[in-house]
């Protein structure tokens, strides 16, 4: 129960520094905005008009990160499932998966996993997959050893 405690919350600080990077870039935005004495018309390229595109496109972002931290709150770090779900651990015989969000390769206690989101074209192969079930990703066979 440890290592998933650690993964998540190894995923919860990668989405608070998104959260944090994006909000400082909305800032900066509305910063730029403020001082500019440009026109503000949707057709200026150069002016208001892109940086309220980049506003709207950051806040849109920050959207986004904000529902992904929601969504790891659903992770439950003290149950065990027979089978393949949020918050999971999966072993195969050559690398380890946790179901979570997709922010890539986490490195803890020795071991290599790779966070990923059920939603993802590899989290759609593993869901509701038991011990000893087979999936192909990338014309690779992995074989889950164990689930956590």
């Amino acid at each position: 129960m440890k290592t998933k405690q650690l993964l998540l919350q190894i995923c919860n600080e990668h989405v608070d520094k998104r959260i944090t990077d994006y909000k400082n870039e909305i800032e900066l935005i509305k910063d730029s905005i403020a001082s500019n004495d440009k026109s503000n018309t949707e057709d200026d390229d150069s002016g208001n008009g892109k940086l309220f595109n980049d506003l709207e496109k950051n806040i849109e972002y920050l959207n986004n990160v904000q529902k992904t931290k929601e969504y790891l709150k659903l992770i439950k770090t003290n149950i065990e499932f027979k089978d393949v779900v949020l918050g999971s651990i999966v072993k195969t015989d050559s690398i380890h998966f946790y179901i979570s969000t997709s922010i890539g390769k986490i490195d803890l206690e020795g071991e290599t996993y790779y966070a990923i989101s059920l939603q993802s074209p590899i989290g759609q192969l593993l869901k509701n997959k038991i011990v000893n079930s087979r999936f192909v990703f990338n014309d690779k066979t992995y074989l889950i050893t164990e689930i956590i």
